[in-house]
């Protein structure tokens, strides 16, 4: 049952080793040589100016994608102690509740 089922062998003959030899024709005039085509898409050359214009958004760009981490952070960190404030005061209640003051 968990043995593993291999498929069979193939049945096809060997190939053989006999190779037929057919004469090539030499041209008489060399073929003309053809260049790959050019691409008609210009090229994006930076500038020393349009480098640093380029660094400088990306740095924006990871100085905003950083504020807003920090400050999902923060407010998930603020909620969590506000929480357990919440649950410390009911805490509190429910125990002056049960002695009956």
């Amino acid at each position: 049952m968990f043995t593993p089922k291999y498929p069979q062998q193939d049945t096809a003959p060997p190939p053989t080793t006999e190779q037929t030899t057919a004469p090539v024709p030499v041209p008489a005039t060399p073929a003309p040589v053809v260049s790959a085509p050019v691409a008609n898409r210009p090229t994006v050359q930076l500038t020393p100016g349009s480098a640093l214009a380029l660094a400088a958004g990306g740095g924006a760009v990871v100085l905003v994608v950083g504020a807003v981490l920090v400050s999902m952070l923060l407010a998930v960190a603020i909620t969590g102690v506000s929480v357990a404030l919440v649950a410390v005061v009911l805490r509190l209640l429910v125990n002056d509740l049960h002695k009956g003051r």
